[in-house]
């Protein structure tokens, strides 16, 4: 099965943001594929290291906040 990977990278940014921990890092558990266009796009840290986590950039986190509330957040 093919996929938008636009899509996919968005909605793998709007679900970093429940993970954000010690500021700026995020759990990398997503596809490798996706993970990679993140990188390449100057939103997060090279996936490829040891570490269980990857950091956020500055614009990463902008990204990430601004897909969690475009996908996720609700109004109250």
């Amino acid at each position: 099965m093919t996929y938008d990977r636009e899509r996919a990278a968005e909605l793998v940014l709007a679900l970093m943001q429940l993970t954000v921990h010690d500021g700026c890092r995020t759990w990398k558990s997503y596809d490798w594929d996706v993970m990679n266009d993140l990188c390449e796009r100057g939103y997060i840290s090279d996936p490829r290291s040891k570490a269980k986590s990857v950091v956020l950039t500055e614009t990463g986190m902008q990204q990430s906040q601004q897909m969690f509330t475009k996908y996720l957040a609700r109004a109250v």
